[in-house]
């Protein structure tokens, strides 16, 4: 009999299941040398750098009213909800019960008829001793559950705040295209004006006329693409912050330039750069959830032992109970153990592992995922930083150019065909101008997004 403890001891020891540690993270690459770029931390709002307080307003409020946002917040109180069920397996469990009946029997030859009845009142307690780890295995895999909902909640934030800043930019840069087309068509219109009292008097032709009016009708059907764009992006931002789509957006439809930094990102240094990302931690706590839960299954090929007691008092009438002679009592362990479906407990920890497995690959796919999305956010912003300055030059150079062709064109030194190529040549380089910004907006928006920053400190309602 001395010897069971000790050997229950020791099967413990085997059925405690892996012991878990945190999988390594890579060291990051370092952030590449560039004048944009500066080493400092970003910061927890980093939609706020813009000082934009229209932008400022539609974050805070899409953060505040979000409908994926309140998904993942309701998730989050479910899993707590669920930790809290777990934990309460380390309590004592009790119960209740009450039992009353009347009972008769018709008279024989062997006994008179006769009549009673009974009441019984009854209590027990019972506590399972987790020697093999199942119930602290089962906590340690909820609380896993909890803080990896708790990460995509932060995942969730983050992208409401970069789509929202992306809705919000897009809907600017829509507003700058058009203003830039409405301009263009202005000028435009200005030259076929001049190129028709010229025909009219003799020193152009039908030709040219036609020709500018050509290019006329060409930047006026570019408007109806950009009113559509801008439409969507409001849209876009309407959603994004919790109302009906059409709801008028102030803030949004009065802006007519994307946000854009001039000064250097401060997108911190590599080390930093996976600590800050909530789908790497979300990916590092579902690999520690299926962890502990190999440990439950592991528990399951061993014997449940319970301490239990159990009180029970009975009577023919409620007076009896309590009596002495009516009440009844046991106490002692209870072990179970569902030995013939050895193989099927066996074939659960084979599946526990399985699926462990599968999330250690799934938390290496989110990291290199995370350094790649990261280092593409980071090339894509300098590449498009420099062709905007490139493209501003072209555009300087263009209207120089236009200038000087119409002033020739207007004393007879320039032919038509020069005006037309020149003017053309402009509204090309306006329009890829208002392209460029609002892309190096959205570039700006998504190595911020790629950063990991804005679920940190939720900015005040």
């Amino acid at each position: 009999m001395r010897r069971a403890p000790a050997l229950l001891l020791l099967l413990a020891g085997c059925a405690a299941g892996p012991t878990y540690h945190a999988p390594a993270l890579p060291i990051a690459s370092a952030v590449p040398a560039s004048n944009a770029l500066t080493g400092a931390a970003p910061p927890d709002a980093w939609w706020r750098l813009y000082d934009d307080a229209g932008l400022d307003a539609l974050v805070t409020q899409a953060l505040t009213a979000n409908t994926d946002l309140r998904v993942a917040e309701a998730n989050l109180k479910r899993a707590r909800v669920l930790l809290s069920e777990a934990s309460v397996a380390r309590l004592p469990s009790t119960n209740i019960s009450a039992a009353g009946g009347y009972a008769g029997s018709s008279r024989t030859a062997i006994s008179p008829a006769g009549e009673s009845g009974f009441i019984s009142l009854g209590g027990s307690v019972s506590y399972e001793v987790d020697l093999f780890g199942r119930v602290t295995s089962s906590i340690r895999a909820a609380r896993a559950d909890m803080e990896a909902q708790a990460a995509a909640r932060d995942g969730v934030r983050i992208i409401v705040a970069a789509e929202t800043a992306r809705a919000y930019a897009d809907g600017c840069t829509a507003a700058n295209q058009l203003a830039v087309a409405a301009q263009t068509l202005a000028l435009q219109s200005q030259t076929f004006d001049l190129i028709e009292r010229q025909a009219q008097a003799g020193r152009g032709s039908p030709l040219d006329v036609e020709r500018a009016r050509a290019q006329l009708e060409t930047i006026r059907a570019s408007q109806p693409l950009f009113r559509a764009a801008r439409a969507n992006a409001l849209l876009r931002l309407a959603v994004l912050t919790g109302q009906v789509p059409g709801t008028a957006l102030p803030a949004a439809e009065a802006c007519t330039l994307a946000p854009l930094l001039r000064q250097p990102l401060p997108v911190g240094d590599g080390a930093g750069l996976l600590a800050r990302r909530p789908d790497v931690r979300q990916a590092e706590r579902v690999l520690a959830a299926s962890s502990a839960r190999v440990g439950v299954a592991t528990a399951s090929l061993w014997p449940t032992i319970t301490l239990g007691g159990q009180v029970t008092s009975s009577g023919v009438s409620v007076g009896d109970l309590g009596k002495r002679d009516g009440v009844s009592f046991s106490l002692g362990p209870l072990i179970s153990w569902s030995f013939p479906n050895i193989f099927a407990a066996r074939a659960q920890v084979a599946a526990a592992k399985a699926g462990s497995e599968a999330a250690l690959a799934s938390f290496d796919g989110t990291v290199l995922t995370a350094l790649k999305e990261s280092q593409t956010a980071l090339n894509a912003y300098a590449g498009d930083l420099d062709r905007l300055a490139a493209l501003q030059a072209a555009r300087d150079h263009g209207a120089e150019a236009a200038r000087i062709v119409r002033l020739r064109y207007q004393y007879g030194a320039e032919n038509f065909l020069s005006v037309l190529d020149a003017e053309r040549s402009l509204a090309t380089s306006e329009a890829a101008l208002a392209e460029a910004r609002g892309i190096l907006s959205g570039d700006q928006i998504a190595v911020f997004k790629a950063l990991g920053g804005g679920w940190q400190k939720p900015p005040p309602r």
